[in-house]
């Protein structure tokens, strides 16, 4: 027998959750690992239940999934997050995006797509709802990233432990300062570099500080 395809089902509403587990459970080569209503508790599942697939809701009461997704990706990267929303709102779409989402898809879908996007997901294709995403992903390859616009490729979070980075703390330390575990400070650095095209952490310290004596930087 294949090996079950691990899904952890994100969403602030009971029923929604219910059907979602409810359609999954009726595909033998899918398990439901775990459900959240919350940011907070989408994390904590994910790191509890490691699943294959993150189907998640971009809205949460304490905050967004695209956070969730952000923080899911930075701890165990091969987990793969699919957004699930009611809204086709352009800022989601390119906020998931840099998030680290594999898809994102519409809550009118049908079950049968969102099975096959799960699927696809799992095999490592990168799938984004066309009807919502083509306007923003056009915006994105025409606009480009300019040299003073490369900090807006990281998040607040990456922001913030750059920031930590310069003033010479250790990944122990960054961990200690942000509530986070060691290896997710790890992952977040090899992010932070990547993004900004630097190779260790004594670049991404001389990076922040030539912005902080460039007259133009505001």
């Amino acid at each position: 027998m294949a090996k079950q395809i691990r899904v952890l089902i994100v969403d602030d509403h009971e029923v929604v959750r219910q059907g979602l587990r409810a359609l999954l459970r009726r595909r033998p080569e899918m398990a439901v690992v775990g459900e959240a209503g919350s940011v907070a508790s989408a994390v904590a599942e994910a790191r509890k239940t490691e699943p294959d697939v993150v189907v998640m809701d971009v809205r949460l009461p304490d905050g967004s999934g695209v956070e969730a997704c952000r923080e899911i990706r930075a701890h165990r990267p091969e987990t793969k997050v699919l957004m699930l929303t009611s809204y086709a709102d352009d800022e989601a779409v390119f906020s998931s995006i840099m998030a680290g989402a594999t898809g994102y898809l519409l809550k009118q879908t049908q079950g049968q797509t969102l099975v096959e996007a799960i699927e696809r997901a799992t095999r490592g294709e990168s799938l984004l709802d066309p009807a919502v995403t083509q306007r923003v992903l056009e915006q994105v390859r025409s606009a480009g990233v300019s040299k003073d616009d490369e900090l807006s490729l990281l998040s607040e979070q990456e922001r913030k432990i750059l920031d930590l980075i310069a003033e010479g703390k250790t990944n122990k330390e960054i961990a200690q300062e942000v509530y986070l575990s060691d290896k997710t400070v790890k992952n977040y650095v090899s992010s932070i570099l990547g993004k900004l095209n630097l190779r260790r952490r004594s670049e991404a310290a001389a990076f922040i500080a030539r912005r902080r004596s460039s007259p133009e930087t505001p």
